[in-house]
């Protein structure tokens, strides 16, 4: 293994964005590798991945999954094949360019840098920096983390931000089986269980851009999930002792 870095992709429909966006990562200053993981789609994006892991054997990945599992599932199956192949740093990126490859270098110096957990590609961070979205879902989005920050009390502007950094070490110390979101609450979840374990998170201010090509895979069920799951989470986090797990960190 050349780099310490992978990138998880989770693709479902993405044949028109894979090439390109893969392309752009391997093209960036610093060395990552890749790990796409495709829920069967119906369009061929494995197909192209496995054709470009011919041009880069050693840092293209794939896991084909037999169907739609849910966005939270795909990042798990991604962690745990990361930490087996000992990567130092996990991020998790959409594939079809609202996550600029460009700012992939600052999250990763901002998590290993200042030794935290997890560092976020923030929208919020300093104002709105949100490119192309329709109001309403822009509304949504922005309620949303505020909305989190009140029930939660944890300070991060952007609580449901899907580009991200993560350490093995959090890695490791999180219970990968008992993330119980799957679609739009998994990155609260993710984000609540880092600061409840007491790791550092760090938000790196970034634009946003809305997908070019393309549909969204939001649906309002996904939302009504996160909705009422950041309560049930709250309420199941003061029944748990995460100070012994803030006391076995390394």
């Amino acid at each position: 293994m050349a780099t310490d870095a992978l990138i998880i992709i989770p693709t479902y429909k993405e044949a028109d964005n894979i090439r390109n966006i893969i392309t752009a990562i391997f093209g960036l200053p610093k060395q990552f590798d890749i790990l796409v993981v495709d829920d069967n789609s119906p369009d061929e994006t494995a197909a192209i991945v496995r054709e470009l892991q011919t041009s880069y054997p050693n840092q293209l990945f794939l896991m084909e999954r037999p169907g739609k599992m849910g966005l939270g599932t795909a990042y798990i199956a991604g962690f745990k094949w990361a930490l087996q192949h000992q990567y130092q740093f996990v991020f998790e990126m959409d594939a079809d360019f609202s996550h600029n490859p460009n700012d992939l270098i600052p999250l990763y110096e901002a998590c290993r840098d200042n030794q935290a957990g997890m560092s976020i590609g923030s929208r919020y961070k300093k104002g709105v920096a949100i490119v192309n979205w329709p109001l309403g879902r822009l509304l949504m989005s922005y309620f949303a983390s505020l909305y989190v920050r009140l029930i939660t009390r944890m300070d991060i502007r952007d609580a449901t931000a899907g580009f991200v950094c993560l350490s093995r070490t959090l890695l490791e110390k999180l219970d990968l089986d008992k993330i119980r979101m799957k679609g739009y609450g998994f990155q609260i979840e993710m984000k609540f269980k880092t600061w409840k374990l007491g790791f550092p998170i760090v938000e790196v201010p970034v634009i946003f851009i809305n997908r070019e090509i393309g549909t969204s895979k939001m649906s309002g069920g996904i939302f009504s999930e996160a909705f009422m799951g950041v309560i049930r989470m709250k309420i199941s986090s003061l029944r748990r002792n995460y100070a012994k797990h803030i006391s076995n960190r390394p």
